[in-house]
């Protein structure tokens, strides 16, 4: 039925109601919009190039309201409580992460941390194997970074007061993006019932001071980009916005350790998925013609990923598992190893999706970083490998502030320790493999180029 029909037939229905006396109908219904569903929000997409003035008219036709809109990707946010509105704004065009959401999505249980701010923590930087397994300390003697550059942490808030990190936070730069659009209040960015993003800023930034944990890249500033909410979710509409702020605040980089997929891990693909795709992919790609670096985890979900393909192409029949934004052909991938520099058992994997691989730690070999209130913690994950790679990227975009994402990205790359597929990737000793490796010593499935060297990219040639 089209609108102008179903106007005709809200019109004769509220003067059949008027004429026996009920109530008049609302100015909703009088325009053919049914409000009688929950308040949902939206991300929508629209044509390259759709003027703000006409994405609020194609979203107020089909009874939403529009939130807000980046003219950059034509892709904006929506809220709506007719259940009818994805139809009305048209087929492939808006999602609802809130219509899906019905469970916290599993990952890897964080450690409790002490809320008690301790002055005078003692020197833990021996804890650190991590750092010498990229050889940060070496690379730190080349340069702590430049405080110019700034990493933005698209993460669950950063705790700003954390002695390790209060010389780092780049307040002025920090946006809360749980609605899908920028809020720089700093109550909007703040942690407030998770650790993960004050771990993942102290892996990149934390102070060398002689006290507590030392980060990759301790003369950098980190800003607070909150997109994860108190569930550990990640919205696509919040994903964009983040990635987004931090191409109009030029960041060199940004860490997502975060994974966008309402329904799972995307092995079967889902009939919204393809917009959920496009939104990711046109903020991934504006992010890196802005001149930002995108490094992403490649999650915990031990799966043989396979790539995604760039935005205006309509993703091919599901013949494998894609990850968002990790799939992205802009995006740094990185995988998780333990000490032993094995791939761990939990981190997923794929050629021509893993970029680098970095310390992530397994079993009771964690990477040991800072929590808030003052503290340090163990996690162990994908998302604790991402932030080495990110702090190594801002390293090499302080020694050489000319660099593009193009450049920091084939730095990274060409310098990395080249790392051959295990002979034997039996974690549990049951005599079967617990996953396979594909390609060569220089460029496999496992490990991408190789584990990032922190010193090997600042004491090579420049390039690229």
């Amino acid at each position: 039925m089209t609108t102008f029909r179903r106007s005709l037939a809200a019109l004769a229905a509220a003067l059949l109601a008027a004429a026996a006396g009920g109530p008049p109908a609302s100015a909703d219904e009088a325009a053919g919009c049914f409000p009688a569903g929950r308040s949902l929000r939206y991300l929508v997409l629209f044509d390259p190039a759709t003027p703000p003035e006409q994405a609020d008219a194609q979203v107020r036709a089909a009874c939403g309201s529009s939130t807000g809109y980046y003219p950059q990707i034509s892709v904006g946010v929506a809220v709506s409580a007719d259940p009818a509105f994805p139809a009305r704004i048209g087929p492939a065009r808006a999602f609802s992460a809130q219509a899906y959401r019905t469970a916290v999505p599993s990952g890897q249980a964080e450690a409790a941390f002490d809320q008690i701010p301790r002055a005078g923590e003692p020197d833990r930087t021996g804890e650190q194997w991590d750092m010498a397994v990229i050889n940060a300390p070496q690379a730190r003697s080349v340069t702590p970074g430049d405080p110019d550059v700034v990493v933005g942490v698209l993460d669950s808030g950063i705790d700003a007061n954390h002695p390790d990190l209060a010389h780092a936070v780049a307040r002025e730069e920090s946006a809360g993006c749980l609605t899908g659009m920028p809020d720089p209040g700093e109550p909007a960015w703040r942690p407030t019932a998770s650790a993960h993003g004050t771990h993942v800023a102290g892996i990149i930034a934390a102070a060398d001071d002689g006290r507590g944990v030392t980060g990759v890249a301790p003369g950098v500033r980190v800003a607070s980009v909150k997109v994860i909410d108190d569930r550990g979710y990640v919205t696509p509409e919040a994903a964009v916005c983040g990635l987004m702020w931090a191409a109009a605040r030029h960041m060199k980089v940004v860490n997502s350790s975060f994974s966008v997929n309402p329904w799972g891990l995307a092995c079967a693909r889902r009939e919204d998925y393809a917009v959920v795709h496009e939104a990711l992919a046109r903020a991934v790609e504006y992010a890196a013609l802005s001149g930002t670096l995108t490094v992403a985890a490649a999650t915990n979900d031990a799966a043989n990923l396979t790539p995604s393909p760039r935005a205006g192409t309509t993703p091919p029949p599901a013949t494998g598992c894609e990850a968002l934004p990790a799939g992205l052909r802009d995006v740094v991938t990185t995988s998780a190893v333990g000490r032993g520099e094995v791939k761990a058992g939990y981190s997923s994997y794929g050629l021509g999706v893993i970029g680098l691989a970095a310390p992530g730690g397994d079993g009771h070999d964690c990477v040991l970083s800072t929590v808030p209130g003052g503290g340090y913690a163990p996690l162990c994950g994908t998302s604790m490998a991402a932030p080495h790679v990110s702090g190594v990227a801002a390293l090499l975009a302080s020694a050489h502030p000319g660099y593009g994402p193009r450049q920091l990205r084939e730095a990274l790359y060409r310098t990395a320790r080249p790392m051959p597929c295990p002979a034997d990737y039996d974690l549990t000793g049951d005599g079967h493999q617990d996953a396979y490796c594909t390609g060569y010593t220089a460029y496999n499935g496992f490990y991408g180029h190789g584990m990032v060297d922190a010193r090997a990219a600042l004491t090579a040639g420049a390039g690229g």
